[in-house]
């Protein structure tokens, strides 16, 4: 399968489409916790709608040219979060699933957070590709085909500061 892109508009459209998905399954949980980069927007919209509190769990797999070679797997000492505790049950957001590692590594990492039993963690995603050792609880789109998928944030990745003040002082 050839590479897939993605717009800003097809972006925010599955964001939306997962956030109906959830309500639609009647799940009840008090906290969303995103894995960063990929699941910031995602968390950030989601916890916009739903009023629920947002943590943020930083992880990083990917690095190389064009950050498309996957690594071992990092995740941050702590959690960013408002308050003391983390809320009950949760959902984990991320971009997508590729090798599902991410996701599994996060899932056991917050059931060890802070000696705190954790009720219930479902997963949410906006692709899933079948190459994932884990399905998530909620997707947008299965990929069974497994492309490389552009989002339109890396845009960002592939500039630099001063390329886009040339950029912005030519059109501004």
């Amino acid at each position: 399968m050839p590479d897939l892109y993605v717009s800003w508009t097809e972006y925010y459209q599955k964001i939306d489409n997962l956030a109906v998905q959830i309500y639609q399954s009647q799940w009840q949980f008090n906290q969303i916790v995103c894995l960063a980069k990929g699941g910031l927007r995602i968390g950030d919209i989601l916890c916009r709608i739903y009023g629920k509190p947002l943590a943020i769990l930083s992880t990083a797999s990917y690095g190389g040219k064009n950050y498309q070679t996957r690594g071992k797997i990092q995740i941050s000492e702590h959690l960013a979060m408002i308050g003391s505790s983390l809320g009950n049950p949760i959902l984990l957001v991320d971009d997508l699933v590729d090798s599902g590692i991410s996701l599994q590594e996060a899932t056991q990492w917050l059931q060890k957070y802070n000696n705190q039993a954790i009720l219930e963690i479902r997963s949410a995603v906006l692709w899933y590709k079948s190459c994932s050792v884990v399905k998530p609880d909620y997707y947008v789109e299965y990929l069974e085909d497994n492309p490389w998928i552009h989002q339109p944030f890396e845009y960002y990745e592939q500039i630099t500061i001063e390329e886009l003040a040339k950029d912005f002082n030519h059109y501004h």
